[in-house]
């Protein structure tokens, strides 16, 4: 077996000199019949080849030039995932300029933060989005021109509708084709391929940098650890703020030369899966407990004779995958109940949700929750979890499907340092990662020898597989002095449909207590399978039969947990948790600081009963 350093060398010459806009001319050249990306319409889908994606990006770079932007300027993005997302993006890139796509849900103050810390001197928006743009233009003095999707701009100078920024740019990629040309190839390795400022649990968002050598690196990793096969089918569909969509959905497609296809809708996504049946699919768990929960309801909805049958069919289906973990086998015993049961039901269960091409299924993000994984692991389906940051270029260590253990996230991918400092703090070192955070040299995130702190708490064990414990800052200490990881009860919590979010407190306290919201999805439902009468979900979390199904799940998880661990107090309420209400991030991760603060009287009357 090849060491860290080998591999890590092997991947570095096999990158050498590669950047982002040589790899697509290269795809565009051996390729350019090839299906590149598609945009759903009312009556199927508008595509894109690789050759005429590279001409778009071409002329979509010589408009930005026309513009004025020049190279290591900055360019803000903020639409839906669609064609022409991507298609801004490499533009920019060819023109020498330095993409950067903004969460959609910020607030305008945390968007004109952004614009002014990229120093942004041009912006591509939906129009959609143009509302949370408008009112903060008069302080973005640096911002000459704002491009408009969707139909015409509004009135004045500062505006641009897309369709004649495209002409704009037809002319001049006409009249100084050389010129272009010129812009793309003096493009390195080491140049900037995007900045992409974290969602910000606390404090401002943080701008970080990453190369072409970075975003190569990743490709090249993570194409060793999926074996992923060439044009093959995929689906876009979170923000590419993130950087695991940006890795999946507009770099790595440029390597294996897949078909993306775009939802612009989270409410379409399993309408898309329907329809594309991708090769692979991440979701973060949020996805994934949707996704199960929709599943599970439709179950329940199926006869008794039936529901046995598929209970028996996941218990055959839970087996296999165990056994497929690093270290274990699969028996002949257990590979013979697999097929029987595959080839009955989990295979056609799997069609029908179109995940049954998918030969890598992965999440990351925050914590999966155990049952929703090992639900999948039902059907016969590997959702493996990876870990990584945008500080790292997205995963650092995963699980692949030939060498996985559920409950970790993985191994070291190719090439990647990966320790524990005396603390536990998981510290890694390769050319995943950032050079530091923009405009904040003073931010400690490296140690003296190179190591970057992930913040999280973490073991790993003799075979090298990563487990995270928590953040190091959420931890939770109790008045008693015990360490306890919130994330640990949260999951337990979560595991009952119901319940859709759950924020665990004790720091400092005798004891943990939780604060608890209904699915927004499967309470409407369960509620009505029961005959319940309400309006709403403020009505759901008053009803007696709701607040006794609640209670049994918190009973069912503190059953699971250590006594230290288990929560005494609980409170359900009558809202729900979303980016837009501030109390998740767009990746949907806890704010916590902004939960503690809200429900803060909440919270003390729990420990004053």
């Amino acid at each position: 077996m090849p060491g860290v350093l080998e591999e890590r060398a092997a991947i570095e010459r096999e990158i050498a000199g590669l950047t982002i806009c040589e790899q697509l001319r290269r795809v565009a050249a051996e390729h350019p019949d090839a299906p590149a990306y598609s945009d759903p319409t009312e009556d199927g889908w508008s595509t894109l080849t690789y050759g005429e994606a590279r001409r778009r990006v071409l002329e979509i770079a010589a408009a930005y030039a026309a513009l004025g932007v020049a190279p290591g300027d900055a360019v803000a993005l903020m639409t839906v995932n669609r064609g022409e997302h991507v298609l801004a993006d490499l533009g920019a890139l060819h023109a020498g300029a330095v993409p950067c796509s903004i969460y959609s849900t910020f607030a305008p103050g945390q968007v004109a933060f952004i614009a002014r810390d990229a120093r942004a001197v041009v912006a591509v928006v939906g129009a959609a989005e143009l509302a949370r743009w408008e009112p903060i233009l008069d302080g973005l003095p640096l911002l000459r021109k704002v491009v408009v999707l969707d139909g015409p701009a509004p009135g004045g100078d500062r505006f641009l509708a897309w369709e004649d920024f495209l002409a704009l740019g037809a002319a001049r990629l006409a009249a100084e084709p050389e010129a272009v040309e010129a812009r793309w190839r003096a493009v390195t390795p080491g140049d900037l391929a995007t900045v992409l400022y974290t969602s910000g649990t606390t404090g401002d968002p943080k701008g970080v940098p990453l190369t072409h050598a970075n975003v190569a690196y990743e490709v090249a990793a993570t194409d060793r650890m999926t074996g992923l096969p060439t044009m093959g089918t995929q689906i876009s569909y979170l923000t590419y703020a993130h950087i695991a969509e940006r890795v999946l959905s507009l770099y790595l497609p440029l390597f294996k030369v897949s078909h993306t296809h775009f939802c612009t809708d989270l409410a379409n996504l399993a309408g898309t899966l329907a329809r594309v049946r991708p090769v692979m699919f991440f979701g973060v768990p949020r996805v994934w407990e949707k996704m199960a929960a929709r599943l599970q309801a439709l179950l329940a909805t199926q006869p008794e004779e039936r529901r046995e049958q598929v209970a028996a069919a996941m218990a055959a289906g839970l087996a296999y995958v165990e056994a497929g973990q690093y270290g274990s086998a699969v028996t002949p015993e257990i590979q013979a109940a697999y097929d029987r049961a595959d080839a009955a039901l989990l295979a056609p269960i799997r069609s029908l949700i179109g995940l049954d091409r998918a030969a890598w299924l992965a999440t990351a993000a925050a914590p999966m929750p155990a049952e929703v994984q090992r639900f999948f692991a039902g059907l016969g389906m590997k959702v493996l979890d990876v870990y990584g940051m945008t500080e790292t270029t997205g995963a650092f260590t995963a699980n692949s499907p030939a060498a996985y253990k559920l409950g970790t996230v993985g191994r070291a991918e190719p090439g990647v340092e990966v320790r524990l400092a005396a603390d536990g703090e998981i510290l890694t070192r390769s050319p995943l990662n950032t050079g530091g955070y923009l405009n904040r040299a003073d931010e400690a995130l490296f140690d003296g020898d190179g190591w970057l702190r992930t913040g999280d708490v973490g073991s790993v064990d003799e075979d090298g597989f990563v487990r995270i414990v928590d953040r190091k800052k959420e931890l939770i200490i109790t008045a008693g002095g015990e360490n306890i990881s919130p994330a640990n009860i949260e999951n337990a919590l979560k595991e009952h449909p119901l319940i859709g979010q759950a924020l665990a407190y004790g720091d400092r306290r005798p004891y943990p207590v939780a604060l608890l919201t209904l699915d927004a999805e499967v309470a409407p439902g369960w509620a009505r399978a029961r005959g319940i009468e309400f309006t709403g979900l403020a009505d759901l979390a008053e009803h007696p039969d709701v607040l006794k199904a609640v209670e049994a799940a918190v009973d069912a998880a503190n059953a699971g947990l250590a006594r230290v661990q288990q929560v005494k107090r609980w409170r359900l309420l009558p809202v729900e948790w979303t980016p837009e209400t501030e109390e998740l991030t767009p990746s949907l991760k806890l704010k916590r600081r902004v939960v503690h603060a809200r429900y803060a009287d909440l919270i003390d009357a729990m420990y004053e009963e």
